[in-house]
């Protein structure tokens, strides 16, 4: 199932939210033009290599009640990936690395929250990249919920982990190349924003 992408919309007025956030239970499609999917590898000389991805979508499903019960999904589009520089974006998603004309899609799925501190969580799940997958542990921030001018509800997490790219069977492009050479450590940083779209609470 594909998730349709959400144009441009106003965030403004607050929204309510009385603990344990009742009012957040429900379905929300992450809007791709309020939201980012980025990373960054450290060379082997100490620089650090910059980039994102700029197609993808999501879905979140949130329980206020039980936040442990919450859940997350993400599909990636790996053909999407820019660093800045053509040439090196070429090799990364050839077949040498990401290798997106044979596994188009990096997928994510959550298996466990777990409450770290007042508006933290530990977003735990399984990452999919090529045919390997491996379980990703993210840090996650809750940055609020706001109503926009349309009435239509927003909420917003930042999320950051630590992957190690030869765990997924990722050796790298070397610097020569314009790559990250062997340093295989990447730190993801997602900031989402997502609309709710179903406003029934998630199934018992």
């Amino acid at each position: 199932m594909r998730i349709v992408m959400l144009q441009n919309r106003t965030i403004a007025s607050a929204l309510p939210v009385a603990e344990p956030c009742e009012a957040l239970t429900g379905f929300y499609v992450i809007d791709p033009v309020h939201s980012r999917v980025g990373f960054s590898v450290r060379h082997a000389m100490g620089s650090q290599l910059h980039g994102a991805f700029g197609s993808f979508e999501g879905l979140l499903v949130l329980d206020g009640l039980r936040p442990s019960r919450s859940e997350a999904f993400l599909t990636v589009e790996a053909e999407s990936l820019d660093t800045g520089l053509g040439e090196r974006d070429a090799l990364l998603t050839g077949s040498g690395m990401f290798d997106a004309a044979a596994f188009p899609q990096v997928t994510f799925h959550s298996t466990g929250v777990v409450r770290d501190g007042d508006h933290g969580f530990r977003l735990r799940g399984i990452l999919k990249i090529k045919d390997v997958e491996r379980p990703l542990t993210m840090d996650v921030t809750f940055g609020g919920a706001r109503r926009d001018t349309l009435g239509l509800s927003w909420v917003g997490f930042e999320g950051t982990a630590t992957l190690d790219l030869s765990d997924w069977g990722l050796s790298g492009v070397g610097p020569s190349a314009g790559g990250p050479g062997g340093c295989a450590d990447v730190s993801l940083r997602l900031v989402i924003s997502a609309v709710q779209v179903f406003h029934r609470p998630p199934p018992a």
